[in-house]
């Protein structure tokens, strides 16, 4: 009950900073988004690097370096996520935080349809009656935006695509991070020198507080990261997928309430299409891991392993 208890506090803590970046970001202007991402791929590998380091744990490195296939999808992983980022950086400090907050929630959806599309897993019903509308909403929601919503769009395929990446790698949080970052940490780098070169770089320029914002990036990936870890270690996989919702809840909160976006009943209408979608896949979740639950309290020791089989193959019914 404890190691619970500590699961739930870790994933508030993950998903409770993931929700409030759209408040951090803006304290790092006059600096660009490009400037903002360079920093926070440099000083997320220093921070990375220093936790692996403390914790020994560098036997991943000569495993991963044997292997040229992991290593290119850490290269397409570190791509998505680049795309992902800097996109998110840049809609925050643009005035875009509730379209961005959709990307998020539309962010399952897009992973059942890369699922079915890549991996040709079968799909129940009600997971295709949650897409059909999830594809609604983009239509109801071009026309409330006059534009293709191409925002959430690219964080919903391109965070999509880095799950899916991440899934086939199967390496732990830290790991993934630091690999993923020190593909990054060159090119990032080597943006930084040039910005500075050229008198654009605001590291330096504006205080020490601006400094330290900037070199805050990278606690401010790896403290949510490493609790996420901690979390998912803890609970269910059902509890985890519920407080996913979480951040891009806190999101959306804070573009409307803070930000004072614009939310016309056209936007409305997309938005609520989209969580009756969520709230679908959501039931269709609970429903299956109650299913999951009774057929295994249901099985003698000696059948246990079948009725496991069963709860494994469901979803391709």
């Amino acid at each position: 009950m404890n190691e619970q208890r500590a699961g739930l506090v870790y994933g508030f803590v993950a998903y409770g900073i993931w929700g409030a970046l759209p408040l951090f970001w803006p304290l790092l202007e006059p600096a660009g988004a490009m400037e903002i991402l360079a920093h926070r791929m440099v000083w997320s590998l220093a921070v990375v690097a220093l936790v692996l380091l403390a914790l020994r744990r560098w036997a991943w490195v000569a495993e991963l370096l044997r292997q040229p296939r992991k290593l290119g999808m850490v290269v397409v992983a570190a791509a998505a996520v680049s795309v992902n980022w800097g996109l998110y950086i840049w809609a925050v400090n643009s005035g875009h935080v509730v379209e961005a907050s959709l990307g998020y929630f539309i962010n399952p959806l897009v992973t059942i349809a890369l699922g079915v599309l890549v991996l040709h897993e079968r799909l129940r019903p009600v997971q295709w009656a949650a897409v059909g509308i999830g594809a609604l909403a983009v239509a109801v929601l071009t026309v409330g935006y006059g534009r293709l919503p191409w925002i959430a769009l690219t964080l919903a395929f391109s965070f999509g695509l880095y799950g899916l990446v991440k899934k086939k790698l199967a390496m732990g949080g830290l790991e993934s991070l630091a690999a993923e970052t020190s593909v990054q940490f060159l090119p990032a780098l080597g943006f930084l020198l040039v910005l500075g070169g050229r008198g654009h770089a605001t590291f330096g320029q504006h205080g020490a507080g601006h400094a330290l914002l900037l070199a805050s990036c990278g606690l401010v990936t790896a403290i949510p990261l490493t609790c996420f870890g901690m979390a998912a270690t803890r609970l269910p996989l059902t509890t985890m997928g519920l407080m996913q919702y979480l951040a891009p809840v806190l999101q959306f909160l804070i573009g409307l309430l803070y930000f004072h976006e614009d939310m016309p009943a056209e936007r409305w209408a997309g938005f609520a299409l989209v969580w009756g979608a969520l709230a679908l896949l959501v039931w269709d979740a609970l429903r299956t891991a109650r299913r999951a639950a009774v057929a295994r309290a249901g099985a003698g020791p000696n059948g246990r392993a079948a009725a496991a089989d069963r709860v494994i193959r469901a979803p391709s019914r």
